[in-house]
């Protein structure tokens, strides 16, 4: 497309306010009347629903700053623009904020079919309201029948984003959260695909508070340990403050994204595992999407009858560990969640060598991602699958930010330990060691093998039971070709420095 080519912006969308055919900010009540004939009623009251698509379709995502956009790019977006404008459509509009923190919080807007109320609805609930009569800063339309397979593209610099095709509300979350993140980068600071937490001590060093972030891919683990209250007793405690998407900011401070509510993974939610977290799922504040509900209204989380990435949007009010705040004021330990199995339960990491862990982004494929690929190893930077340009220097930049805020970072390990034989890493051993870390109690040694600095010792567990080489055979052949390999996956990223690359273990 040449480049004096116009793109749209927000200021191409009517003002709901005074558009006859918009209906502007409905009640929750009425956002759930609009899709009733979509609804099956939950034992415990809630809305339950399933969408034709159940994942999100990064495939068919494209930004123009990482993409090249032409005619038809263009078209997607006058698609969503006309029928927005059409008088004769019955548009939805809500309004509402991403973030609290003034460098980085943004009036969101999205636009539906008045008859997918259900994608609004389950939104709304996750963000703030906006203060009325603002103006957005991003819009988001979200068409599901306006073309027969997905087509998303992004104006990162225009705040536009245009869903065809798909009808899964993860589409519209992430549409704002991926703009959040980049309003980040622009700040100076870094957008996270992160959970935060805030744990209060009263111990021999006396009381202090310590903030943690947790990096992961959905379905890893992230949500679990971020929203744990680490067992502690009063005063003592551990408050979660955010469960998704955070802004990690010069000055340490981590600012939130979403004021309302969590969008969680219910396949295998369990009231003695999660409790806090199925207490919220069985309120009828919920909403329920792609869970398997009987018709009279029965649910069951352990059955993946609509796929494996059931989800419902919960609210942070049912959550006990919940913070009143999203922003972290100050942060002291990252962790990066792996299941990597040539990995001990948790190392201690060099400001290179996180940089490094950030680039790997390793994991396991889960259903947020590529259904058809679940339980298959692979990497995302930053374990976030929205960045949106250079993944190389958002590796320099990570670098920087935790060398200026001289931030303890760990990679940890909820899996197994070893391929021979292996060890699994429970949630009590992952509590102990999390616990360990906040309080400063593990003592720590260089492991040659491994090129990581591991513990000796942890406060309530046996740790010389993860010693990974006791679970590998030919453990130095397996880890060799492991560190050959990860050093040419970096090596990928021309904008990496150099350092970086020279740091992999």
């Amino acid at each position: 497309m040449a480049n004096s080519t116009r793109w749209p912006t927000v200021a191409d969308f009517p003002d709901p306010v005074a558009a006859d055919h918009v209906t502007y900010n409905p009640s929750f009540a009425d956002l759930r009347e609009f899709s009733a004939p979509l609804e099956t009623t939950t034992e415990f009251g809630a809305p339950s629903y399933v969408s034709e698509y159940r994942s999100r379709s990064a495939d068919r995502t494209v930004n123009n700053v990482d993409g090249s956009f032409d005619a038809e790019d263009l078209d997607v977006f006058e698609q969503g623009i006309d029928w927005v404008n059409d008088a004769s459509n019955d548009v939805l509009c809500v309004d509402r904020v991403v973030g609290r923190h003034e460098e980085v919080a943004a009036v969101c807007r999205l636009f539906v079919p008045k008859e997918y109320g259900r994608i609004a609805l389950a939104w709304a609930k996750l963000l703030e309201p906006a203060p009325e009569g603002a103006a957005p800063d991003f819009v988001t339309v979200q068409l599901p029948d306006a073309a027969d397979e997905p087509r998303i593209r992004v104006l990162p610099d225009e705040g536009l984003t245009t869903v065809l095709g798909s009808d899964y509300t993860g589409e519209a979350k992430k549409s704002f959260l991926r703009l959040f993140m980049r309003r980040a980068k622009q700040a100076g600071g870094l957008g996270l695909h992160a959970g935060s937490k805030r744990v209060s001590l009263d111990d021999e060093d006396g009381e202090r508070e310590v903030g943690q972030l947790f990096l992961g891919l959905s379905g890893t683990g992230k949500s679990t340990l971020t929203s744990h209250g680490l067992w502690l007793d009063d005063p003592e405690g551990a408050e979660m403050l955010q469960d998704d998407v955070c802004a990690l900011l010069p000055s340490g401070t981590v600012a939130g994204s979403e004021g309302s509510g969590l969008y969680i993974k219910t396949l295998g939610l369990g009231a003695d595992e999660q409790p806090e977290l199925h207490s919220a799922a069985t309120d009828e504040s919920a909403v329920l999407e792609n869970v398997a509900v009987d018709d009279d209204g029965t649910v069951h989380f352990d059955e993946p009858r609509h796929g494996r990435n059931a989800r419902a949007v919960i609210r942070r009010d049912y959550l006990e560990s919940s913070a009143d705040d999203i922003d972290l004021q100050e942060v002291d330990q990252v962790f990066f969640i792996t299941r990597n199995p040539l990995m001990p339960p948790i190392a201690k990491l060099s400001d290179a060598q996180a940089a490094v862990a950030f680039m790997l982004g390793e994991s396991v494929e889960t259903s947020a991602g590529d259904p058809s690929r679940i339980g298959e190893s692979i990497r995302v930077v930053g374990t976030n699958p929205f960045i949106i340009g250079s993944e190389g220097e958002e590796g320099n930049r990570f670098r920087d930010l935790i060398a200026d805020l001289d931030l303890d970072c760990f990679v940890i390990n909820t899996g197994v330990v070893g391929t021979d034989d292996p060890v699994d890493v429970g949630v009590e051993e992952t509590v102990a060691i999390l616990e360990g870390v906040a309080r400063d109690t593990i003592e720590w040694a260089a492991d040659d093998s491994l090129g990581l600095t591991v513990p000796t010792e942890v406060p309530g567990i046996d740790i010389d039971r993860y010693v990974v080489a006791d679970h590998v055979e030919d453990f130095a052949d397996a880890h060799s070709a492991l560190r050959t390999e990860r050093q040419e996956y970096l090596a990928q990223f021309e904008a990496l420095d150099d350092d970086i690359v020279d740091a992999t273990y």
